[in-house]
């Protein structure tokens, strides 16, 4: 239905039920329900002639008739044919002057609705960031796929090697020699000690972007070259250069009795991956150098595998264990991390349904706000009840509007998420310097800066979802509208 005023020529109708009403008391009613009503010169009516000194007033189904020429209304302007419970419903939205209460808790759920949206957008995208960022370091570290020989030796892990590579889906191999370790200077620390190719390191890890001092190069076969984590090198009290004795669980028996097996190391470098865990208990060597060490000969610990998409690596793992004719096993970083990337996944979701709930929260505002304006409109509901209105207009006029309110402190939130998401790592320093702390230690968080990776599907989601939450929250108020009485109301009138 729409709302249409018209100045034209109406005919007569005898015998027809009396809905005469002076133009005046429409123009009034139309001010009052918060409708325009736009009238333009018009013939005759579905063929009736011309003739008729009375203008026609339509609305809805009805022909009011009027008395007088309506001098309220231009008969110069456009018709507007929207629905007028869509016109009415944008008119409640705007407050008056004796509606300034209703106006603001308007404001405040708009606000609420805003503020939900905006930090659900937020933490998921430092929830995504957090999962990447965690993933890419460990997996740079750790690398997408071990193979390990069955005894703990890998001896022909050349042969290994030569047919991981060969699978389309495999981006590099590097043999390592992987052991635990005392290493003592000032200060003494357990510590895992690998043995790696430099020359082979890079294709599987990503170690060369985070050395803060020295390169993996400088490990040379027989120098006994060390490169140290950041934290661990700072706990021993050495910088490069400096001497470090790396002691070997194993030891050696000779006449004067049992001797730990140890060698002196140089420090010849120092990296930082931005982990603790491998910033404080990982040291490199050159593997000929471990193999010396820990009296391992020319077998490897295993072989170490870069794969193309790391979302492949169970496929890949198939694909090779039948490939690979060799007394190996495989590990990867879905089973040596599971639970670690499952417990992220985990907290993500939690996040998103305590979140949820703060939005769900906030378009209950909308009820209140809906609520009271049913109440103070209860007369300009009777009156359109009576000039025709059904039931579920009116219940459409409110839904439009607690709509409107959701819709716009939903554009706001998504807006004002989108743009903090998007720049959190210049928002989170300005915050930590203004408070003077850090807000991310890296000894509990695993990372010192806050990541964030927005997803638009996330986005999408939250939208969706905080748009639901509102409608649903007018349906009440809206279903209480429609109930309205108009006898009742227009009763004190």
């Amino acid at each position: 239905m729409a709302i249409q005023a018209e100045l034209g020529i109406c005919p007569q109708r005898p015998g027809k039920p009396d809905r005469r009403l002076d133009c005046r008391a429409v123009a009034h009613l139309v001010d009052r329900v918060g409708a325009t009503l736009v009238v333009a010169p018009k013939g005759g009516h579905k063929g009736r002639p011309y003739g008729c000194p009375r203008p026609v007033l339509f609305f809805s189904r009805f022909r009011i008739p009027c008395y007088h020429n309506p001098p309220y209304f231009s008969a110069g302007r456009r018709i507007v044919n929207w629905p007028y419970e869509l016109l009415i419903g944008l008119r409640y939205t705007r407050a008056k002057r004796r509606h300034h209460f209703i106006s603001f808790i308007s404001l405040i759920s708009m606000l609420g609705v805003a503020l939900g949206v905006m930090a659900l957008i937020v933490v998921l995208s430092v929830m995504n960031g957090f999962q990447t960022e965690l993933r890419t370091r460990i997996l740079g570290v750790a690398s997408h796929v071990q193979v390990f020989g069955m005894d703990g030796a890998l001896s022909n892990w050349r042969q290994v090697a030569q047919v991981a590579v060969a699978h389309p889906d495999v981006v590099g191999a590097a043999p390592f020699v992987e052991a635990q370790a005392m290493i003592a200077s000032q200060n003494a620390r357990g510590v895992m000690l690998r043995g790696i190719d430099p020359a082979l390191e890079d294709s599987v890890a990503n170690f060369s972007p985070h050395m803060k001092s020295g390169r993996l190069s400088d490990l040379a076969p027989g120098q006994f070259g060390i490169v140290l984590g950041r934290d661990l090198a700072r706990s021993l009290g050495v910088v490069p250069g400096d001497k470090v004795t790396v002691i070997s669980p194993q030891a050696t028996v000779t006449p004067a009795g049992i001797v730990p097996r140890f060698r002196v190391f140089t420090l010849v470098g120092i990296f930082d991956v931005g982990m603790y865990e491998y910033d404080a208990g990982l040291a490199l060597v050159h593997i000929a150098d471990t193999q010396r060490l820990y009296q391992f000969g020319d077998t490897v610990s295993g072989v170490r595998l870069k794969l193309r998409d790391m979302f492949d690596t169970p496929r890949v793992v198939r694909d090779l264990a039948e490939t690979v004719n060799a007394d190996v096993y495989f590990s990867d970083w879905t089973k040596t991390h599971a639970n670690f990337f499952r417990a992220v996944q985990i907290e993500k979701n939690m996040m998103f349904i305590i979140l949820s709930l703060i939005v769900a929260v906030a378009t209950f505002n909308i009820v209140s706000t809906l609520v009271m304006a049913v109440t103070d409109k209860e007369a300009d509901i009777a009156i359109l009840r009576t000039l025709g209105a059904r039931p579920g207009s009116i219940l459409c006029l409110f839904v439009v509007q607690g709509a409107l309110i959701g819709a716009t402190g939903l554009m706001l939130g998504v807006v004002g998420g989108v743009t903090l998401a998007l720049n959190i790592d210049v928002v989170m320093p300005f915050i930590e310097r203004l408070l003077g702390t850090q807000v991310l230690a890296k000894d509990v968080y695993f990372m010192s800066e806050l990541p964030s990776e927005l997803q638009w599907g996330d986005v999408l989601g939250v939208t969706g979802i905080a748009f639901v939450l509102s409608l649903l929250a007018t349906i009440y108020p809206s279903w209480r509208a429609a109930r309205v009485n108009p006898a009742e109301a227009l009763r004190y009138e």
